[in-house]
């Protein structure tokens, strides 16, 4: 059974006048927590996509980018996110419930982030609204400005880039700490353990970029340490 023929079941649950925010409450363990990342994403993603006045077809492209939608089920997908700009509820809101779900990985939170961030950029620009709309998101879900640093450094083409941020380690940090960090990050980036922490099939692309990041940031340090 697809994600979107799940969270279509998860809809047709929605008693009549609740928004798409009553799912959120009702998903709370396995497999739930792979339905719940997706509409948090859909439903983040919408609210960002208005953040900077309008919803355009980039960004529409982009949410795609995120989740392989296959076809047939474009329908289903197209439903979640027009309930999400409809809902009246604040991505505030949104935000809280999916802390409140997630609180025991902040792990499947900078997944959820990244989406978002993707997002964002899809049509070329980081607009004001949409750093604040993801600071405050990244806020609520407790994630380290350190944190959210690094996730704009990799998506934002002129944003401040740290390596050291990207792996989380001090610039002073002994080698060996920054090879642990390094290791880490990579084996908290394979797509089996993103699919075991909740993140859906139809969403591990996202690993791509991120692996890329973290050995850039290695061979970055790397090369600075050897010089």
């Amino acid at each position: 059974m697809s994600i979107w023929t799940r969270i279509t079941e998860a809809l047709a649950a929605l008693a009549a006048g609740e928004g798409l925010s009553a799912v959120l409450d009702r998903l709370r363990s396995p497999p739930e927590r792979s339905v719940a990342f997706t509409i948090a994403v859909i439903a983040l993603g919408a609210k960002i996509a208005k953040a900077d006045g309008e919803v355009t077809r980039g960004e529409v492209t982009a949410f795609r980018q995120v989740f392989a939608i296959p076809e047939g089920e474009e329908e289903n997908a197209g439903r979640v996110f027009n309930l999400a700009r409809q809902d009246v509820a604040g991505f505030d809101a949104y935000a809280r419930k999916i802390k409140a779900m997630f609180r025991d990985d902040d792990r499947i939170l900078i997944d959820l982030m990244e989406g978002l961030f993707h997002i964002s950029m899809a049509d070329g620009d980081y607009h004001p609204q949409e750093e604040a709309f993801l600071t405050e998101v990244a806020r609520i879900f407790g994630l380290s400005d350190r944190c959210f640093r690094a996730l704009r450094a990799r998506f934002v083409t002129d944003a401040p880039r740290d390596p050291y941020d990207v792996l989380g380690v001090e610039p002073d940090a002994p080698m060996a700490e920054i090879r642990a960090a390094w290791k880490r990050a990579v084996r908290d980036s394979h797509p089996d353990r993103m699919i075991a922490r909740g993140v859906p099939e139809e969403a591990v692309a996202l690993a791509g970029r991120r692996m890329i990041d973290i050995n850039r940031a290695w061979e970055e340090i790397s090369a600075k340490q050897a010089a």
